[in-house]
């Protein structure tokens, strides 16, 4: 496995086209923007050196027996599911903000499954495929960026009557060695941080759209592949010098579109060429992995209920009952948001290929609860903390020898905090709830891993309500065959 040294030398040596703000960056790994996100990925290196942390962020490859970063596993029993949730959990605690290798795991472990599946219906070869693929990535401890999320244009129409035929990624020439392709992904977290991109597609396809029903995997510096870094919220605050207004000092995230122009793919690379019958279980499977990795929003959660418990403390408002019955609240619901993330992995099952698949109505359910409760929890901070949250003069001001005392004078909390630190902690609150790690922790439990009516629609899949309605008869007497 690698150290959070070699992860980052292994990232300055890739050959990435990466534009931000109109212009193309020379040396992203020292970007004052983008670092805080290489930072956050860093630390899934850290802590799975970290002997305390081991039994959770490593585990032992089905495929060689060697140990491997959990980042990189295929889940072989339920256990290895509930791990994956406290995993989640433990590093968004740890980060304060998305740290950007779930969605490359969750993949991994779909396509594992839809390969094997596929395989057997069609006669391919894909799983071969994929397990060598798989085995590299393993081997080399290597980031993976899962890239699912189409830009689908008139979102009323299908990929082959869209205008622009590219506004889902499709498969536009080939010859013995294999395919090249053209087209977006967009919302690509930790894109720039990764090593290799994992194209799946993003809808169920028909035959019609055959050419778009495509999977693989090409390295992240692969020619012909664009980013462009999205924007955030205060993300600029990261190129002013200072430290005290970015609210977190040492993590962050990013979010890049990305640009294939006519890439190519060898056939060894390739996991689903047109089998249009397997892309809405490939969709789905991956779909139901990633709304269980929400469980990182716990840990966010944790970091946030503690930044409010002491701006409370800060404040000198920390005894007020209306505080400590806010402060529950915020636990009650984020641990709720933990419960359904390990419900649906405890609950999981064994596929055809050996691999555990999480229960696929849980996640639904959990994932519904991540697109609610983290507003609830950020408007309960926002409330503790009060105006000043928003108001709050910059870290030059601070340190200006003209209005430094003034603020330190009129900004002060309790007797026992500085002035300084309840500026810090109201930093904190704020980046996580309106600034740059807002993207992770609220517009991406709202839109990640696909939008709320999304999970509803798989909630009405799966629950069995016919089986309900019968239970519910017999109980009061009701017999089926009657009117």
């Amino acid at each position: 496995m690698m150290t959070p040294k070699e992860y980052i030398d292994s990232i300055k040596k890739l050959d990435l086209t990466v534009y931000m703000s109109g212009r193309r960056l020379e040396n992203i790994t020292e970007d004052p923007v983008l670092r805080p996100s290489l930072n956050a990925v860093a630390a899934t290196y850290s802590l799975a050196q970290n002997s305390d942390f081991e039994d959770l962020l490593t585990a032992t490859s089905h495929i060689t027996g060697k140990k491997i970063n959990r980042f990189t596993h295929i889940h072989q029993n339920s256990e290895d599911l509930v791990k994956k949730s406290k995993m989640g959990r433990l590093i968004g605690s740890q980060t304060g903000c998305c740290f950007q290798r779930c969605v490359g795991m969750d993949a991994l472990n779909a396509l594992s499954i839809t390969t094997y599946n596929t395989d057997k219906k069609h006669g391919t070869e894909y799983n071969r495929r994929f397990l060598k693929f798989l085995e590299y990535v393993q081997e080399h401890d290597l980031v993976c960026d899962g890239a699912m999320t189409d830009p689908k244009g008139d979102r009323s129409l299908p990929p082959h009557r869209q205008k622009d035929p590219d506004m889902y990624l499709r498969i536009v020439d080939e010859n013995k060695d294999g395919i090249f392709v053209r087209g977006a992904k967009v919302h690509q977290t930790g894109a720039v941080n990764s090593h290799e991109i994992i194209v799946m597609p993003t809808i169920s396809m028909r035959e019609e759209d055959r050419d778009y029903a495509v999977a693989f995997a090409v390295p992240s510096d692969t020619k012909g592949i664009t980013y462009i870094i999205g924007r955030q919220s205060c993300d600029t605050r990261k190129m002013e010098g200072g430290l005290m207004d970015q609210g977190n000092l040492f993590f962050g995230g990013h979010e890049a579109m990305i640009i294939f122009d006519d890439v190519f793919v060898p056939n060894e690379r390739i996991f689903m060429l047109r089998e249009f019958d397997f892309s809405g279980e490939l969709v789905e499977k991956f779909a139901s992995y990633h709304r269980q990795s929400y469980a990182c929003k716990a840990g966010v959660g944790d970091v946030l209920i503690g930044a409010a418990q002491t701006i409370a403390e800060y404040n000198g408002a920390e005894k007020a009952s209306h505080i400590k019955d806010k402060i529950i609240e915020m636990n009650h619901l984020n641990e709720t948001i933990f419960c359904g993330s390990i419900a649906c992995a405890a609950e999981g099952h064994r596929e055809p290929s050996g691999t555990y698949m999480v229960n696929t109505l849980l996640a639904n359910v959990h994932k519904q609860n991540v697109t609610r409760f983290p507003y609830e929890i950020a408007r309960l901070a926002q409330d503790i903390s009060g105006g000043l949250m928003v108001t709050l003069p910059s870290e030059k001001d601070l340190k200006s020898p003209v209005t430094g005392a003034l603020i330190d004078k009129y900004l002060k909390g309790n007797e026992n905090t500085s002035t300084e630190n309840r500026m810090r902690i109201l930093r904190l609150i704020e980046n996580i709830t309106l600034g740059s790690a807002a993207v992770g922790y609220l517009t991406e439990s709202m839109h990640g891993a696909g939008s709320p009516q999304a999970q509803r629609i798989m909630i009405s899949r799966e629950v069995n309500i016919r089986e309900k309605q019968k239970v519910a008869k017999r109980l009061c007497g009701i017999r089926e065959n009657e009117k």
